[in-house]
């Protein structure tokens, strides 16, 4: 592990943010960049801010800077938050709960040069 980052709180549900976070990981941050181009899903928006965030803190921690592509998200999840409990009124009287979802994002990236190594030792094997 290089570097980490994390986002809390975020209104929306995990389930939407886990698709994202699905499609990127294991991918260079260069790759999940145009991913979160290319996806039409509103959770991108604040995992490529995650992602983003871990990236300039690895950079800030080092003194000489680092490529995007030579950097690998080696672990990202999106778990569940509180939820905002709330009511509406229904008819005859009743009131029905709302659930506002929000969820916790985490990445850890690390370098794509020892991915590349762990790899081809696991294949002589």
């Amino acid at each position: 592990m290089l570097a980490k980052a994390k986002a809390k709180y975020i209104r929306m549900s995990a389930r939407k943010a886990r698709l994202v976070t699905d499609l990127v990981k294991g991918k260079t941050v260069e790759e999940a960049n145009f991913i979160f181009e290319s996806a039409g899903k509103r959770a991108c928006g604040p995992i490529k801010k995650v992602v983003a965030s871990a990236f300039a803190n690895l950079n800030q921690n080092r003194q000489e800077k680092i490529l995007a592509k030579d950097v690998v998200i080696s672990a990202i999840s999106a778990d569940d938050g509180p939820m905002f409990r709330r009511y509406r009124a229904a008819t005859m009287g009743r009131a029905t709960p709302i659930r506002h979802r929000t969820s916790h994002v985490y990445v850890e990236l690390d370098s794509a040069v020892q991915e590349k190594t762990v790899k081809t030792n696991k294949e002589s094997k």
